[in-house]
């Protein structure tokens, strides 16, 4: 572990220096590469000059304890000692876990999608709320949402609703929303009181730059459309909703909620060069599991991750087996309460797999 940490040490010197350099401060995009390289590394020395320094005031005051006469002052020694030793086990921790090599699309923006599955009228207005409430968790992490497209379910509610998050690391705590979610539930539209099972799909989707995925704007077919649903008094005046299909793999964008078409026809191709990156990286991903990878299941999002439960006020997530009984505050925004015990989790298994490996 320490030989890593001296390379990274090194590396962490090494681009303090490259930055000062005339060429590479002129150069925005390698400039804002390095510091965001420079930011990650910061992180992990700053962790391990800590932990070194305390090892070394261990190390001193165990060799002062061999020379020193003064019973008071052995004391102190000891006394610093048992207090530094304390807290080394943590610091130990923190440093694997710095080490565990980072997801690279952690740091990056996101394309939300929510989209209503089986359960008709009842999965589009769970579509809606599940929405609001990652809006409201997204304005607690001090993250901008941005509505992209929304298609209005048939009473109230969302078919489908799509927008982008940006803000610090948002990828890294919204990738372990992807999946099914599943909703039980009473209806208000239920004169019986029957609780009735809807589902709806979640789909966090890292954004990319455009130099990040080749693509053959011959494949690709743009129509422009009036705007539908709640959008003011501009809806169906002008055309400036955009589709975008990218033929090929057939992957179709819709993007309507800004007001003027450029704007739209941008992010819309923004979407599609995220979907295509993910396309590829699914695609090598599917090429390299293994037997056991399809017997424990790949985590896409076509499986159902979590369950809430509404007259139980039960929130079960099932890749961890974790249940929590705070369903309403969850729906308000405070989705930590899930995120971090996943995030908990899938670190505690990486260290198991660096351990082992």
């Amino acid at each position: 572990m320490f030989s890593k940490l001296d390379e990274v040490e090194n590396r962490y010197e090494q681009v303090q220096m490259m930055l000062q350099k005339p060429d590479i401060a002129s150069d925005q995009k390698q400039y804002r590469n390095l510091m965001r390289e420079l930011s990650n590394l910061e992180k992990i020395v700053t962790v391990y000059r800590d932990f070194r320094t305390k090892t070394n005031t261990i190390d001193s005051n165990k060799k002062l304890l061999g020379t020193e006469t003064d019973s008071e002052m052995k004391d102190l020694l000891k006394e610093e000692i048992k207090e530094i030793e304390a807290v080394m086990p943590a610091l130990e921790l923190e440093l694997k876990l710095l080490l565990i090599p980072k997801d690279p699309n952690d740091d990056k923006n996101i394309i939300l999608e929510i989209r209503a599955g089986a359960g008709g009228d009842e999965a589009s207005l769970f579509a809606e709320e599940m929405f609001r409430g990652y809006s409201y968790y997204a304005s607690k992490q001090g993250w901008k949402v941005e509505l992209l497209s929304f298609s209005e379910g048939n009473v109230g509610g969302a078919k489908e609703i799509i927008a982008s998050i940006t803000g610090d690391s948002v990828y890294s705590k919204l990738k372990y929303e992807s999946g099914v979610h599943r909703v039980q539930r009473v209806p208000k539209t239920e004169a019986q009181g029957r609780i009735h099972t809807s589902t709806i799909t979640v789909a966090i989707i890292p954004e990319v730059e455009e130099t990040e995925v080749k693509i053959n704007m011959n494949d690709v077919r743009m129509e422009t459309m009036r705007a539908s649903g709640a959008g003011g008094q501009s809806v169906n005046k002008t055309e400036s909703a955009v589709r975008v299909v990218h033929i090929p793999s057939g992957i179709e964008v819709r993007c309507q909620e800004g007001k003027a078409q450029s704007a739209n026809r941008e992010r819309a191709l923004q979407i599609l060069y995220a979907k295509l990156k993910q396309l590829e990286e699914d695609k090598a991903r599917k090429e390299a599991s293994d037997v056991r990878l399809e017997q424990i299941g790949t985590g896409d999002r076509s499986e159902r991750i979590r369950t809430y439960n509404f007259p139980q006020s039960r929130i079960t997530d099932h890749r961890i087996g974790l249940t929590t009984h705070a369903i309403d505050a969850i729906m308000k925004g405070e989705f930590e309460n899930l995120i971090d015990p996943l995030m908990t989790h899938y670190q505690s298994e990486a260290l198991k797999q660096q351990s082992q490996s």
